[in-house]
Protein backbone atom coordinates (compact mmCIF):
# COMPACT_ATOMS: atom_id res chain seq x y z
CA UNK A 1 0.00 0.00 0.00
CA UNK A 2 2.94 2.06 1.10
CA UNK A 3 4.37 2.24 -2.29
CA UNK A 4 0.67 2.92 -4.19
CA UNK A 5 0.37 5.55 -1.69
CA UNK A 6 3.57 7.33 -2.64
CA UNK A 7 2.28 7.46 -6.76
CA UNK A 8 -1.00 9.03 -5.75
CA UNK A 9 -2.19 12.34 -5.51
CA UNK A 10 -3.48 14.05 -2.70
CA UNK A 11 -7.51 13.64 -4.01
CA UNK A 12 -6.67 9.70 -4.25
CA UNK A 13 -4.86 9.80 -0.85
CA UNK A 14 -8.04 11.37 0.85
CA UNK A 15 -9.91 8.54 -1.03
CA UNK A 16 -7.35 5.73 0.34
CA UNK A 17 -7.91 7.34 3.52
CA UNK A 18 -11.92 7.41 3.41
CA UNK A 19 -11.97 3.53 2.50
CA UNK A 20 -9.35 2.69 4.95
CA UNK A 21 -11.89 3.95 7.51
CA UNK A 22 -14.40 2.01 6.12
CA UNK A 23 -11.81 -1.30 6.02
CA UNK A 24 -10.33 -0.78 9.49
CA UNK A 25 -7.21 -0.79 8.10
CA UNK A 26 -5.67 2.56 9.46
CA UNK A 27 -2.30 1.13 10.80
CA UNK A 28 -1.70 0.62 6.98
CA UNK A 29 -3.01 4.47 6.22
CA UNK A 30 -0.40 5.55 8.94
CA UNK A 31 2.69 3.70 8.24
CA UNK A 32 2.64 5.09 4.40
CA UNK A 33 0.99 8.38 5.18
CA UNK A 34 4.19 9.28 7.41
CA UNK A 35 6.56 7.87 4.86
CA UNK A 36 5.81 10.25 2.64
CA UNK A 37 7.66 13.52 2.34
CA UNK A 38 5.91 16.47 4.56
CA UNK A 39 5.39 18.93 1.61
CA UNK A 40 2.77 16.09 0.46
CA UNK A 41 1.47 15.31 3.85
CA UNK A 42 0.86 19.28 3.95
CA UNK A 43 -0.82 19.05 0.61
CA UNK A 44 -2.74 16.77 1.72
CA UNK A 45 -4.05 18.27 4.93
CA UNK A 46 -4.80 21.57 2.51
CA UNK A 47 -6.96 19.26 0.63
CA UNK A 48 -8.96 18.16 3.52
CA UNK A 49 -11.69 18.95 4.50
CA UNK A 50 -12.18 20.13 8.21
CA UNK A 51 -13.33 16.40 9.60
CA UNK A 52 -11.02 14.18 7.55
CA UNK A 53 -8.20 16.98 8.70
CA UNK A 54 -8.18 16.27 12.03
CA UNK A 55 -8.30 12.45 11.28
CA UNK A 56 -4.88 12.79 8.94
CA UNK A 57 -3.45 15.06 11.50
CA UNK A 58 -4.04 12.64 14.09
CA UNK A 59 -1.94 10.13 11.96
CA UNK A 60 1.07 12.40 11.64
CA UNK A 61 3.53 11.14 13.86
CA UNK A 62 5.62 13.55 16.09
CA UNK A 63 8.72 13.38 14.24
CA UNK A 64 7.28 14.59 11.10
CA UNK A 65 5.33 17.42 12.91
CA UNK A 66 7.43 20.34 12.19
CA UNK A 67 8.05 19.58 9.05
CA UNK A 68 4.62 19.13 7.95
CA UNK A 69 3.59 22.82 9.86
CA UNK A 70 6.05 24.66 8.43
CA UNK A 71 4.81 23.55 4.62
CA UNK A 72 1.45 24.52 5.93
CA UNK A 73 0.05 27.88 4.88
CA UNK A 74 0.07 30.40 8.02
CA UNK A 75 -4.12 29.83 8.05
CA UNK A 76 -4.13 26.59 8.00
CA UNK A 77 -1.09 25.83 10.26
CA UNK A 78 -2.72 28.30 12.58
CA UNK A 79 -5.65 26.33 12.89
CA UNK A 80 -3.45 23.38 14.03
CA UNK A 81 -1.24 24.81 16.29
CA UNK A 82 -4.82 26.50 18.29
CA UNK A 83 -4.90 22.97 19.72
CA UNK A 84 -1.26 22.40 20.82
CA UNK A 85 0.23 23.88 23.91
CA UNK A 86 3.40 25.47 24.13
CA UNK A 87 5.62 21.97 25.79
CA UNK A 88 3.82 20.13 22.42
CA UNK A 89 5.05 23.09 19.61
CA UNK A 90 8.02 22.87 21.31
CA UNK A 91 8.52 19.39 20.78
CA UNK A 92 7.55 19.70 16.78
CA UNK A 93 9.61 22.28 15.87
CA UNK A 94 12.85 21.46 17.78
CA UNK A 95 14.63 19.81 15.10
CA UNK A 96 14.01 22.33 12.30
CA UNK A 97 16.71 24.35 10.89
CA UNK A 98 16.70 27.59 12.47
CA UNK A 99 15.42 29.68 9.90
CA UNK A 100 12.07 27.03 9.77
CA UNK A 101 11.78 27.61 13.68
CA UNK A 102 11.76 31.44 13.61
CA UNK A 103 9.71 31.77 10.26
CA UNK A 104 7.34 29.04 12.51
CA UNK A 105 7.37 31.58 15.39
CA UNK A 106 6.71 34.43 13.80
CA UNK A 107 3.15 33.15 12.72
CA UNK A 108 2.41 32.52 16.57
CA UNK A 109 0.94 34.85 19.26
CA UNK A 110 3.37 36.58 20.97
CA UNK A 111 2.62 34.73 24.36
CA UNK A 112 2.85 31.37 22.74
CA UNK A 113 6.22 33.01 21.33
CA UNK A 114 7.47 33.93 24.57
CA UNK A 115 6.89 30.21 25.97
CA UNK A 116 8.10 28.23 23.45
CA UNK A 117 11.26 30.44 23.56
CA UNK A 118 11.78 30.04 27.06
CA UNK A 119 11.25 26.26 26.66
CA UNK A 120 14.66 26.42 24.30
CA UNK A 121 17.90 25.60 25.26
CA UNK A 122 20.44 28.64 25.22
CA UNK A 123 21.82 28.37 22.57
CA UNK A 124 18.93 27.31 20.44
CA UNK A 125 17.19 30.19 21.71
CA UNK A 126 19.83 32.74 20.87
CA UNK A 127 20.11 31.62 17.10
CA UNK A 128 16.84 32.20 17.09
CA UNK A 129 16.27 35.45 18.09
CA UNK A 130 19.26 35.94 15.87
CA UNK A 131 16.46 35.51 13.20
CA UNK A 132 13.31 36.92 14.96
CA UNK A 133 15.32 40.14 15.71
CA UNK A 134 14.82 41.00 11.84
CA UNK A 135 11.92 41.73 9.61
CA UNK A 136 10.45 38.21 8.12
CA UNK A 137 10.76 39.60 4.89
CA UNK A 138 14.47 40.37 4.62
CA UNK A 139 17.43 38.21 4.10
CA UNK A 140 18.00 37.99 8.20
CA UNK A 141 14.39 36.97 8.45
CA UNK A 142 14.71 34.05 6.35
CA UNK A 143 18.80 33.48 7.07
CA UNK A 144 19.90 30.20 8.63
CA UNK A 145 22.17 31.07 11.68
CA UNK A 146 23.80 27.78 11.31
CA UNK A 147 27.41 27.63 9.01
CA UNK A 148 30.62 26.06 8.80
CA UNK A 149 33.26 28.73 8.78
CA UNK A 150 37.01 28.51 8.43
CA UNK A 151 39.82 31.38 9.06
CA UNK A 152 41.98 32.69 5.88
CA UNK A 153 45.42 31.18 7.16
CA UNK A 154 44.68 27.75 7.73
CA UNK A 155 45.54 25.11 5.22
CA UNK A 156 42.88 22.86 3.29
CA UNK A 157 44.02 19.77 4.92
CA UNK A 158 43.50 21.24 8.33
CA UNK A 159 40.03 21.98 6.80
CA UNK A 160 39.62 18.46 5.78
CA UNK A 161 40.56 17.22 8.91
CA UNK A 162 38.54 19.46 10.79
CA UNK A 163 35.25 18.48 8.23
CA UNK A 164 35.85 14.65 9.04
CA UNK A 165 35.11 15.39 12.78
CA UNK A 166 31.96 17.07 11.94
CA UNK A 167 29.07 14.55 12.98
CA UNK A 168 27.21 16.07 9.35
CA UNK A 169 27.13 19.58 7.58
CA UNK A 170 24.42 21.96 7.30
CA UNK A 171 21.48 21.05 4.43
CA UNK A 172 22.78 23.18 0.91
CA UNK A 173 26.37 23.16 2.08
CA UNK A 174 28.32 24.02 -1.14
CA UNK A 175 30.85 26.16 -0.09
CA UNK A 176 32.85 26.83 3.59
CA UNK A 177 32.44 30.47 4.50
CA UNK A 178 35.81 32.32 5.19
CA UNK A 179 36.08 34.70 8.09
CA UNK A 180 38.58 36.73 10.12
CA UNK A 181 39.37 35.83 13.95
CA UNK A 182 36.52 38.73 14.45
CA UNK A 183 34.00 37.19 12.62
CA UNK A 184 34.48 39.65 9.75
CA UNK A 185 33.14 38.20 6.60
CA UNK A 186 36.26 37.57 3.97
CA UNK A 187 34.50 34.84 0.77
CA UNK A 188 33.67 31.55 0.27
CA UNK A 189 35.44 28.11 -0.24
CA UNK A 190 33.63 26.41 -2.58
CA UNK A 191 33.57 22.54 -1.26
CA UNK A 192 34.97 22.21 -5.69
CA UNK A 193 37.54 23.62 -5.09
CA UNK A 194 38.23 22.24 -1.52
CA UNK A 195 38.62 18.89 -3.48
CA UNK A 196 40.55 19.61 -6.33
CA UNK A 197 42.97 21.82 -5.15
CA UNK A 198 46.28 20.59 -3.62
CA UNK A 199 46.21 20.13 0.67
CA UNK A 200 48.73 22.57 1.46
CA UNK A 201 47.79 25.65 0.01
CA UNK A 202 46.04 27.75 2.50
CA UNK A 203 42.17 28.81 2.47
CA UNK A 204 43.02 32.52 1.49
CA UNK A 205 45.09 31.26 -1.69
CA UNK A 206 42.55 29.01 -2.58
CA UNK A 207 39.23 30.87 -1.87
CA UNK A 208 36.75 33.34 -4.23
CA UNK A 209 35.79 36.65 -2.98
CA UNK A 210 33.33 37.55 -5.58
CA UNK A 211 30.40 37.04 -4.00
CA UNK A 212 29.69 40.12 -1.65
CA UNK A 213 27.72 39.63 1.65
CA UNK A 214 24.38 39.94 2.01
CA UNK A 215 22.71 43.41 3.57
CA UNK A 216 20.84 41.22 6.82
CA UNK A 217 17.63 44.39 5.53
CA UNK A 218 18.03 43.69 2.16
CA UNK A 219 14.22 42.73 1.01
CA UNK A 220 13.64 39.03 0.49
CA UNK A 221 12.59 39.38 -2.95
CA UNK A 222 15.62 41.37 -3.69
CA UNK A 223 17.33 38.14 -2.59
CA UNK A 224 16.01 36.04 -4.61
CA UNK A 225 17.09 37.95 -7.67
CA UNK A 226 20.30 37.97 -6.63
CA UNK A 227 20.21 33.92 -6.46
CA UNK A 228 18.43 34.09 -9.61
CA UNK A 229 21.26 36.08 -11.32
CA UNK A 230 23.58 34.45 -9.92
CA UNK A 231 23.18 30.44 -9.84
CA UNK A 232 23.60 30.39 -6.08
CA UNK A 233 22.77 27.53 -3.79
CA UNK A 234 23.61 29.03 -0.46
CA UNK A 235 25.04 32.98 0.01
CA UNK A 236 26.53 34.78 3.35
CA UNK A 237 24.16 37.32 5.27
CA UNK A 238 26.19 40.00 7.21
CA UNK A 239 25.36 43.36 8.92
CA UNK A 240 26.52 46.94 8.57
CA UNK A 241 29.53 46.22 9.75
CA UNK A 242 30.69 43.52 7.55
CA UNK A 243 30.12 40.89 10.53
CA UNK A 244 29.03 37.03 9.57
CA UNK A 245 24.86 36.24 10.66
CA UNK A 246 23.99 33.54 8.66
CA UNK A 247 23.22 32.95 5.38
CA UNK A 248 20.56 32.13 3.31
CA UNK A 249 19.75 29.00 1.12
CA UNK A 250 17.80 28.12 -1.59
CA UNK A 251 15.13 26.11 -0.55
CA UNK A 252 14.08 29.92 1.31
CA UNK A 253 14.40 31.21 -2.38
CA UNK A 254 11.90 28.69 -3.78
CA UNK A 255 9.49 29.52 -0.69
CA UNK A 256 10.02 33.17 -1.61
CA UNK A 257 9.10 32.73 -5.69
CA UNK A 258 6.50 30.61 -4.54
CA UNK A 259 4.82 32.64 -2.31
CA UNK A 260 5.24 36.09 -4.81
CA UNK A 261 3.53 33.75 -7.67
CA UNK A 262 0.47 32.68 -4.95
CA UNK A 263 0.72 36.32 -3.54
CA UNK A 264 0.12 37.73 -7.35
CA UNK A 265 -2.33 35.07 -8.11
CA UNK A 266 -4.58 35.76 -5.20
CA UNK A 267 -4.30 39.66 -4.57
CA UNK A 268 -5.61 39.65 -8.18
CA UNK A 269 -8.88 38.69 -7.19
CA UNK A 270 -8.60 40.59 -3.68
CA UNK A 271 -7.68 37.48 -1.55
CA UNK A 272 -4.59 36.55 1.23
CA UNK A 273 -2.54 34.19 -0.38
CA UNK A 274 -2.50 32.40 2.53
CA UNK A 275 -6.00 31.87 2.88
CA UNK A 276 -7.21 27.96 3.77
CA UNK A 277 -8.94 26.10 0.93
CA UNK A 278 -11.47 25.17 3.95
CA UNK A 279 -11.55 27.88 6.04
CA UNK A 280 -14.40 28.38 8.30
CA UNK A 281 -17.09 29.99 6.41
CA UNK A 282 -17.54 32.91 8.54
CA UNK A 283 -14.26 33.99 8.21
CA UNK A 284 -14.28 33.61 4.35
CA UNK A 285 -17.28 35.67 4.14
CA UNK A 286 -15.75 38.52 5.78
CA UNK A 287 -12.62 38.82 4.05
CA UNK A 288 -14.38 38.51 0.75
CA UNK A 289 -17.07 40.80 1.65
CA UNK A 290 -14.51 44.05 1.88
CA UNK A 291 -13.79 43.36 -1.40
CA UNK A 292 -17.30 43.17 -2.73
CA UNK A 293 -18.32 46.21 -1.03
CA UNK A 294 -15.17 47.88 -2.40
CA UNK A 295 -16.51 46.90 -6.07
CA UNK A 296 -20.16 47.86 -5.25
CA UNK A 297 -19.07 51.48 -4.39
CA UNK A 298 -17.49 51.17 -7.64
CA UNK A 299 -19.89 49.70 -9.31
CA UNK A 300 -22.62 52.35 -8.05
CA UNK A 301 -19.95 55.05 -9.14
CA UNK A 302 -20.64 54.51 -12.78
CA UNK A 303 -24.13 53.58 -12.27
CA UNK A 304 -24.02 57.56 -11.06
CA UNK A 305 -22.27 58.62 -13.95
CA UNK A 306 -25.00 56.69 -16.11
CA UNK A 307 -27.82 58.31 -14.48
CA UNK A 308 -26.60 61.51 -15.33
CA UNK A 309 -27.26 61.09 -19.13
CA UNK A 310 -30.82 58.81 -18.71
CA UNK A 311 -32.01 61.09 -21.70
CA UNK A 312 -29.46 60.08 -24.62
CA UNK A 313 -30.56 56.40 -23.33
CA UNK A 314 -33.64 56.73 -23.67
CA UNK A 315 -33.23 58.27 -27.13
CA UNK A 316 -30.72 55.63 -28.10
CA UNK A 317 -32.02 52.32 -26.96
CA UNK A 318 -29.15 50.64 -29.13
CA UNK A 319 -26.83 52.39 -27.29
CA UNK A 320 -27.45 50.45 -24.08
CA UNK A 321 -26.76 47.18 -25.94
CA UNK A 322 -23.19 48.48 -26.98
CA UNK A 323 -21.81 50.88 -24.54
CA UNK A 324 -20.64 47.73 -22.04
CA UNK A 325 -18.46 46.87 -24.50
CA UNK A 326 -16.23 50.13 -23.73
CA UNK A 327 -15.50 49.84 -20.12
CA UNK A 328 -15.03 45.90 -20.70
CA UNK A 329 -12.09 46.99 -23.37
CA UNK A 330 -10.68 49.19 -20.94
CA UNK A 331 -10.24 46.70 -18.27
CA UNK A 332 -8.55 44.22 -20.11
CA UNK A 333 -6.37 46.60 -21.74
CA UNK A 334 -5.80 48.16 -18.59
CA UNK A 335 -4.97 44.64 -16.13
CA UNK A 336 -2.35 43.80 -19.17
CA UNK A 337 -0.64 47.25 -18.77
CA UNK A 338 -1.13 47.03 -14.73
CA UNK A 339 0.20 43.18 -14.68
CA UNK A 340 3.28 44.63 -16.66
CA UNK A 341 4.04 47.51 -14.62
CA UNK A 342 3.92 45.49 -11.22
CA UNK A 343 6.18 42.65 -12.50
CA UNK A 344 8.77 45.20 -13.59
CA UNK A 345 8.64 46.93 -9.97
CA UNK A 346 8.51 43.55 -8.44
CA UNK A 347 11.54 42.81 -10.36
CA UNK A 348 13.46 46.17 -9.99
CA UNK A 349 13.81 46.92 -13.79
CA UNK A 350 11.07 49.93 -13.41
CA UNK A 351 11.95 53.43 -12.05
CA UNK A 352 12.04 56.95 -12.63
CA UNK A 353 14.52 56.80 -15.53
CA UNK A 354 12.54 54.97 -17.86
CA UNK A 355 8.87 55.39 -16.79
CA UNK A 356 8.36 57.73 -18.95
CA UNK A 357 9.66 56.01 -22.13
CA UNK A 358 7.41 52.78 -20.92
CA UNK A 359 4.47 55.78 -20.78
CA UNK A 360 4.65 56.65 -24.12
CA UNK A 361 4.94 53.06 -24.89
CA UNK A 362 1.66 51.78 -23.53
CA UNK A 363 -0.06 55.15 -24.93
CA UNK A 364 1.01 54.16 -28.55
CA UNK A 365 0.27 50.81 -27.90
CA UNK A 366 -3.53 51.44 -26.52
CA UNK A 367 -3.84 53.86 -29.78
CA UNK A 368 -3.34 51.51 -32.40
CA UNK A 369 -5.42 48.73 -30.74
CA UNK A 370 -7.94 51.62 -29.91
CA UNK A 371 -8.56 52.33 -33.54
CA UNK A 372 -8.48 49.16 -34.58
CA UNK A 373 -11.32 48.09 -32.17
CA UNK A 374 -12.90 51.17 -32.17
CA UNK A 375 -12.98 50.46 -36.19
CA UNK A 376 -14.30 46.96 -35.92
CA UNK A 377 -17.12 48.42 -33.55
CA UNK A 378 -18.19 50.73 -36.03
CA UNK A 379 -18.60 48.27 -38.74
CA UNK A 380 -20.30 46.01 -36.51
CA UNK A 381 -22.92 48.77 -35.75
CA UNK A 382 -23.28 50.23 -39.38
CA UNK A 383 -23.83 46.40 -40.71
CA UNK A 384 -26.42 45.39 -38.18
CA UNK A 385 -27.81 48.20 -36.39
CA UNK A 386 -28.08 50.30 -39.50
CA UNK A 387 -26.54 53.18 -37.73
CA UNK A 388 -23.25 54.77 -38.33
CA UNK A 389 -23.61 57.44 -35.17
CA UNK A 390 -23.34 54.76 -32.70
CA UNK A 391 -20.65 53.58 -34.66
CA UNK A 392 -19.04 57.00 -34.40
CA UNK A 393 -19.52 57.03 -30.75
CA UNK A 394 -18.47 53.42 -29.58
CA UNK A 395 -15.60 53.65 -31.68
CA UNK A 396 -14.42 57.15 -30.39
CA UNK A 397 -15.18 55.79 -26.86
CA UNK A 398 -12.96 52.81 -27.35
CA UNK A 399 -10.36 55.00 -28.27
CA UNK A 400 -10.72 57.15 -24.99
CA UNK A 401 -10.96 54.55 -22.90
CA UNK A 402 -7.93 52.86 -24.13
CA UNK A 403 -5.65 55.37 -23.49
CA UNK A 404 -7.26 56.34 -19.88
CA UNK A 405 -6.43 52.70 -19.23
CA UNK A 406 -3.21 53.13 -20.44
CA UNK A 407 -2.43 56.01 -18.31
CA UNK A 408 -3.61 54.38 -15.11
CA UNK A 409 -1.77 50.97 -15.89
CA UNK A 410 1.14 52.93 -15.86
CA UNK A 411 0.78 55.18 -12.97
CA UNK A 412 -1.46 53.83 -10.91
CA UNK A 413 1.66 51.23 -9.29
CA UNK A 414 3.89 53.87 -9.12
CA UNK A 415 1.39 55.83 -7.17
CA UNK A 416 0.39 53.02 -4.99
CA UNK A 417 3.97 52.11 -4.62
CA UNK A 418 4.94 55.41 -3.21
CA UNK A 419 2.12 55.64 -0.46
CA UNK A 420 2.90 52.07 0.78
CA UNK A 421 -0.57 50.18 -0.87
CA UNK A 422 0.23 47.19 -2.48
CA UNK A 423 -0.50 47.91 -6.27
CA UNK A 424 -1.31 43.51 -6.87
CA UNK A 425 -4.05 44.16 -4.12
CA UNK A 426 -5.70 47.20 -4.74
CA UNK A 427 -4.68 47.86 -8.41
CA UNK A 428 -7.35 46.06 -9.76
CA UNK A 429 -10.15 47.13 -7.97
CA UNK A 430 -9.03 50.95 -8.80
CA UNK A 431 -8.30 50.36 -12.50
CA UNK A 432 -11.78 48.78 -12.95
CA UNK A 433 -13.45 51.87 -11.23
CA UNK A 434 -11.16 54.28 -13.80
CA UNK A 435 -12.53 52.06 -17.00
CA UNK A 436 -15.91 51.77 -16.03
CA UNK A 437 -16.10 55.58 -14.84
CA UNK A 438 -14.16 56.84 -18.33
CA UNK A 439 -15.87 54.20 -20.68
CA UNK A 440 -19.29 55.00 -19.73
CA UNK A 441 -18.99 58.53 -19.42
CA UNK A 442 -17.26 58.58 -22.65
CA UNK A 443 -19.61 57.10 -24.21
CA UNK A 444 -22.75 58.90 -22.97
CA UNK A 445 -21.29 62.30 -23.25
CA UNK A 446 -20.23 61.57 -27.25
CA UNK A 447 -23.81 60.16 -27.73
CA UNK A 448 -25.03 63.79 -26.15
CA UNK A 449 -22.78 65.45 -28.57
CA UNK A 450 -22.90 63.60 -31.79
CA UNK A 451 -25.87 61.59 -32.35
CA UNK A 452 -28.00 64.55 -33.23
CA UNK A 453 -25.40 65.03 -36.22
CA UNK A 454 -26.67 62.13 -37.38
CA UNK A 455 -30.13 62.97 -37.30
Amino acid sequence: MSKLFHQQNSEQRLKAIDDAIESGALFQVRRALNALHPAEIADMLEAAPHGQRELIWELVEQENEGEVLIELSEDMRHSLVEEMDAGEILNAIKDLDYDDMADFLQSLPDEIIQQTLDGMDRQDRERVEAVLAYDENTAGGIMDTETVTVRADVTLDVVFRYLRHQHELPTHTDNLIVVSRYDQYLGILPLVDLLTSQPDLTVGAVMSTDLPGIPADMPARNVARLFEDHNLVSAPVVDGSGKLLGRVTIDDVVDIIREEAEHSVMSMAGLDDEEDLFAPIISSSRRRAIWLGTNLITALLAAMVISRFEGTLEAKVALAFLMGVIPSMGGVAGTQTLTLVIRGLALGQLGQSNTRSLFFKELAVSLINGILWGAAIFFVAWFFMQDAGIGVVIGIAMVINLLAAAVSGVYLPIIMRKLNIDPALAGGVVLTTVTDVVGFAAVLWLATLLLPLFQ
